[in-house]
């Protein structure tokens, strides 16, 4: 494995390591839809402002997420929508798995 290669699968692992979290896929797939205040994401995922916004922080380092303010109001929204496609795959995988456990079991 090339260095190139090292760091270009390092930069995916510290994407996957950013999305590897309940609370943040969750607020991934809020994102998905719209631009949401934190206000708004903190009452819909019922934890403290302080919990969202070190979450949203998280995503935000690796670019999954941008924030801008609006007077005291701070809006995140998705860079990456092609993110949909990587849960659609997942969601794949979990149902393959699902598949075959039952017919182990029949």
């Amino acid at each position: 494995m090339t260095e190139q290669q090292q760091q270009q699968l390092n930069a995916r692992a510290e994407v996957l390591k950013a999305l590897a979290h309940p609370t943040r896929l969750w607020l991934v797939e809020q994102l998905q839809q719209q631009e949401r205040c934190v206000c708004d994401l903190t009452d819909g995922v019922n934890a403290d402002i302080s919990t969202v916004s070190k979450h949203l922080s998280v995503l935000k380092n690796v670019g999954i997420v941008s924030k801008r303010r609006d007077g005291k109001q701070i809006f995140y929204r998705l860079e990456t929508p092609c993110l949909n496609s990587l849960f659609g795959c997942i969601e794949k995988v979990i149902s393959n798995n699902v598949q075959a456990q039952v017919a182990m079991m029949g």
